[in-house]
């Protein structure tokens, strides 16, 4: 493999760690600025609001640059938004860098998909790809407990700078490594677009949305739940967070095997799956050995969900695969910004810190519902003589392939 891909991962490492860290830190932010915890969760929210944003602003502003200088552009920018979280005097700027940094997301991701498949032969595309990923991956299993632990210990700021620096980092590599690529030639927003106009991509977005969203209802207040209800120290909230990435390592390996073998059971199974241990969350949360056992299972069963759902989005998204799987990226985080803002609702109406389980368990549910609808519209479309709004045949599917 290339090494232009170490770099590529490392820029994933940083924006992994960066976008996960806060919620391992919120009590000392909220301390450090006066503000309750639902307040704090908006960085959270905001995060997750600018990625979804960002998704597709900076993948069609990057069908115009090229690439190379593109991916360069984007770690400046989370650079940026690093520092100024860790320097930010005020909550107000804190939560504007949080945006800023947001906006490198899901581009990063797209963009950089895109590019690690051009660097090796057709038959290791997946696997460069894969490669890449493997930085968001690691960054919930290290990066994360780590960044906690020295925010726990040296001050969250100190965290954010380190972040900054792996941007740095990543950005270097980026420059030294990735060979210059020319941009896309013939590429049309309006067949991007065009993606959307297919009811089953919007399924599968919504699904996106709704699933995920059930895990951050839980995991934005893992750190005040484990100490207040079960009763750990604040220091265990890192080891914590550890077991969540193992589970996240974990449901991806197995949604990713079987997605390609029976992608809506692997959905249905993972999806009940879900709201049940969120409900369970509830009662689970009160007893430490059962509460970490359900962290690893709630980290395992949400990400089980990621590989299908980005292949149901890249299945239909006929002709239109980048701004469409970038979007799907910022479903996840529109999942995560809807599910941090309830689970702040909930806890400040006086329900709770259990109270988000209960609201993840009902948004995993929602999106098993969802799931049901698009295999049944799905069926119904594949009858003879029916046809689905927002489908395409498969001769302008040969037709979009060829032109696009």
């Amino acid at each position: 493999m290339p090494l232009a891909l170490l770099a590529l991962a490392i820029g994933a490492f940083g924006i992994g760690t960066t976008e996960f860290v806060i919620m391992g830190l919120l009590p000392e932010v909220a301390s450090d600025y006066g503000v309750d915890i639902p307040t704090a969760g908006y960085l959270v929210t905001g995060y997750a609001l600018g990625v979804m944003l960002g998704a597709p602003l900076m993948t069609v502003l990057g069908t115009r640059v090229p690439r190379k200088r593109m991916l360069m552009l984007l770690m400046g920018l989370f650079i940026v938004g690093n520092l100024l979280s860790a320097l930010a005097p005020a909550f107000s700027v804190m939560l504007i860098g949080r945006v800023v940094a947001s906006l490198a997301h899901g581009a990063f991701f797209g963009i950089g998909s895109v590019v690690a498949a051009g660097l090796v032969a057709p038959h290791k595309k997946a696997g460069a790809i894969a490669m890449m990923f493997t930085g968001l991956t690691v960054a919930n299993v290290v990066g994360v407990p780590l960044g906690t632990l020295i925010g726990q210990t040296a001050g969250w700021r100190v965290t954010f700078a380190v972040v900054a620096g792996l941007g740095v980092v990543g950005l270097a590599g980026v420059a030294k490594l990735v060979p210059d690529m020319p941009r896309a030639e013939g590429v049309r927003l309006r067949h991007e677009m065009a993606a959307f106009k297919n009811v089953q991509v919007l399924l599968a977005m919504a699904m996106t949305v709704l699933g995920f969203g059930g895990v951050f209802a839980a995991i934005t207040y893992i750190a005040p739940m484990m100490t207040h209800i079960a009763g750990f120290a604040d220091g265990s909230v890192t080891w914590l967070l550890v077991l969540f990435g193992l589970g996240m390592v974990g449901g991806n390996l197995v949604g990713g095997r079987f997605a390609d073998r029976a992608l809506m059971p692997m959905l249905y199974i993972s999806l009940s799956a879900l709201s049940v241990v969120l409900a369970l969350f509830t009662l689970t949360a009160h007893d430490k050995f059962a509460s970490a056992v359900t962290i690893v299972l709630i980290g395992a069963l949400g990400f089980a969900t990621v590989p299908p759902l980005q292949k149901r989005v890249l299945d239909h998204a006929h002709g239109a695969p980048t701004l469409a799987s970038a979007v799907n990226i910022g479903a996840f985080n529109l999942g995560n910004a809807l599910s941090a803002w309830l689970g702040g609702v909930v806890i400040a109406a006086g329900f709770g810190y259990t109270a988000p389980n209960w609201v993840g368990a009902v948004l995993a549910a929602a999106a098993l519902v969802l799931a049901v609808l698009s295999a049944a519209l799905e069926r119904r479309g594949s009858a003879p003589g029916t046809v689905v709004a927002g489908s395409v045949s498969s001769t302008e599917q040969r037709a979009a392939a060829v032109h696009h």
